[in-house]
């Protein structure tokens, strides 16, 4: 999906970013059209915005949607952590992966759009591993995450690359983002009624953040004598090229 890299103050309150996260997001310094505005930390935002305040029909349900966007984040709670290089940026691009649901297939959503994410890792051979998360470290919004944690060979440590929550109804709520069941068939001669509104539930996940995933490929790819070999997975985009030389072989 195209979506806008500015959303209202509405559109951050439905998410779950507003009013807790805001030090953490860059706002305009101008109101525009007569609201307050910020810059997208991630397109998760203007995705689950995309139905806010609609009643969908269940037969339409699952909803995948993708995004390819720049991420605008202030990260003042980062306290001067991984201030240099890539893995810690105000500005940086990102997959991100949503799908709204029905409660009864939300865990059975939540699993899949997971396993896509894994799907990028693996295509790319990057060692990596998946952490179901406890409750004291699962976001605000969330009711259940999985982190995926690629291996950084120069800091001999795994770090988040991936990031996936099952947000149950809690975004949905704030947002007004409901769908109608299918009507049930009348029993004893009554006549059909229409089912009432039920909260859908919304996923996302990062799939993956593009800054992140070079820094795996360069340093899990990288040979002694600094040359790079190009994963198979992208020769086809390089050109057919397999090894990258350092400057001036």
């Amino acid at each position: 999906c195209a979506v806008p890299y500015i959303v209202g103050r509405s559109a951050l309150e439905g998410t779950g970013q507003l009013p807790k996260f805001e030090e953490d997001l860059f706002r305009l310094s101008e109101e525009l059209n007569g609201r307050d505005a910020f810059l997208i930390p991630t397109a998760e935002v203007p995705l689950t915005n995309l139905h806010a305040g609609e009643i969908l029909s269940e037969a339409d349900l699952p909803l995948a949607f993708v995004a390819f966007t720049p991420c605008f984040r202030a990260e003042a709670g980062s306290y001067g952590k991984d201030t240099k290089g890539l893995i810690r940026q105000h500005q940086f691009h990102k997959v991100e992966l949503v799908r709204v649901t029905t409660p009864e297939t939300a865990a059975e959503e939540h699993e899949a759009l997971t396993a896509h994410a894994e799907a990028c890792l693996r295509a790319l051979k990057l060692p990596y591993r998946k952490m179901r998360l406890c409750s004291g470290d699962i976001g605000f919004s969330a009711t259940h995450c999985y982190d995926l944690e690629v291996w950084l060979p120069g800091q001999g440590a795994f770090r988040e690359i991936s990031s996936c929550s099952h947000c149950g109804d809690f975004q949905a709520r704030r947002m007004q983002l409901r769908y109608r069941p299918a009507q049930a068939p009348a029993e004893g001669g009554k006549k059909n009624q229409a089912a009432k509104p039920v909260l859908c539930h919304t996923i996302n996940g990062s799939g993956l953040a593009v800054g992140r995933a070079l820094v795996a490929v360069l340093e899990n790819y990288q040979d002694d004598d600094g040359s790079v070999e190009v994963p198979e997975v992208l020769r086809p985009y390089m050109g057919g090229l397999e090894r990258i030389q350092p400057a001036g072989r």
